[in-house]
């Protein structure tokens, strides 16, 4: 199997095969930590969690996810970044596999009025801010096969669903409660407002994904729904960016999580973002190899889907949030390095938390282009000419005057 396949694919089966050997290798070694297999009933608190599949689109299934025998604070830290971020990746897998997916099948079409109430359960369920006792009962005893893959984080077994019941109400935000009930809102608005109000980026995800947001609702896979909420947050947030000045200095910002380390330069020239993905050897995708690939987008924004997959829209997202709070607009490149570290596919979450530490580290400044990215490649493993030949924007940079420079 040619590896830079691998990296591209990311399970997604372009190989041709039935399953990804890489994921199934995950699968075999995290099964031993469930305990939950052959169990026909579980109690325990839902973080809150829903998950929507995308196999046989449109006809899906659906339902919560909830976590036997735990109590509120432990079934939190399941949905929680930050309680991750304390975590290293095997505790992550060993916590997350706790995760029964409960599930029925449903037509995507139905959210509104869905004709099945085990869906109007796990709506309510996704409303809330807080985790919510959840009692469930399956037709067969539980599979006990996890779920991996590069946008979603690991899940634990899943059966499909009797009858569940939420035995408590749900602690509800009144900004959510609000856009929910507000069928005339669309659905990027919606999000955007979530957003601004800072109502956590799993908790859109969910509402977005059981079909509570927007005017025509639908349900929307949880992976597709994870990436749709980083690109349309992001692209609200570059409506107002787009206005702002320019920054003064070029500046460079690092950091990352669990082996993913990002190099962020920021350019007083008008919005563009461009970002580049290195995986070293022995990463969880690269095999023998270093992968490099690139991808990029101008003042005008993004028109098609990204060849780097969810990455680049978690990405873009963790520096825009920066650009917004400071109030000004930059030209951004970013260097992800993904080095072995990262044995294990933990979810597009890990490039979003790992960009956001690099923007809250203290920024380098830099009088020119060249000198920043002399000082990049110093915390860059690999050697600066295998990855700059993939950097569009610097050519275009050297390349082009911008109307400053004639004054």
């Amino acid at each position: 199997m040619n590896s830079s396949l691998c990296v591209k694919c990311k399970g997604k089966g372009l190989c041709g095969r039935p399953f990804c050997p890489i994921l199934e290798k995950f699968k075999s070694v995290e099964s031993a930590f469930s305990g939950i297999s052959g169990e026909t009933s579980i109690f325990g608190a839902s973080p809150p969690s829903v998950f929507v599949g995308r196999h046989n689109y449109p006809e899906v299934r659906a339902g919560p996810m909830i976590p036997p025998q735990l109590e509120g604070n432990e079934a939190t830290q399941l949905e929680d970044p930050k309680a991750l971020l304390r975590m290293g990746i095997q505790d992550i897998i060993s916590s997350r596999s706790q995760l029964v997916r409960a599930n029925t099948g449903i037509n995507v079409k139905n959210a509104r009025n869905p004709d099945n109430p085990l869906i109007e359960k796990s709506q309510e369920l996704a409303l809330s801010k807080k985790p919510v006792d959840t009692e469930a009962w399956f037709n067969k005893p539980i599979q006990n096969k996890l779920k991996f893959d590069n946008v979603l984080t690991p899940m634990g077994p899943s059966g499909e669903l009797k009858d569940f019941d939420i035995t408590e109400n749900p602690k509800v935000p009144k900004k959510v409660d609000a856009l929910v009930y507000d069928t005339d809102a669309l659905a990027k608005d919606a999000i955007s407002e979530l957003w601004d109000s800072n109502v956590a980026a799993e908790h859109i995800t969910r509402l977005f994904s059981i079909g509570l947001l927007g005017q025509e609702r639908r349900l929307v896979p949880t992976r597709w729904s994870i990436t749709a909420v980083d690109d349309l947050a992001g692209k609200e947030l570059l409506g107002d960016i787009r206005d702002y000045q320019q920054i003064s200095d070029i500046q460079v910002f690092s950091g990352g999580v669990f082996g993913n380390h990002f190099e962020v330069l920021l350019m007083p020239r008008a919005f563009s973002f461009e970002l580049i993905e290195v995986w070293m050897p022995r990463t969880v995708w690269s095999g023998q190899n270093t992968w490099i690939d690139s991808d990029s987008e101008g003042f005008a924004g993004k028109k098609k889907y990204s060849n780097l997959a969810g990455g680049y829209y978690a990405c873009r997202i963790g520096v825009l949030e920066h650009l917004k709070n400071i109030r000004r607009q930059a030209s951004i490149f970013v260097v992800r390095e993904i080095r072995p570290e990262y044995w294990a596919p933990l979810g597009v979450w890990v490039v979003r938390e790992g960009v956001r530490r690099a923007m809250e580290s203290r920024p380098r400044v830099f009088e020119s282009v060249e000198s920043a990215l002399q000082d990049m490649s110093g915390r860059i493993k690999t050697p600066y000419n295998e990855w700059k030949k993939k950097a569009e924007m610097l050519s275009d940079i050297r390349a082009q005057r911008t109307l400053d420079s004639f004054f």
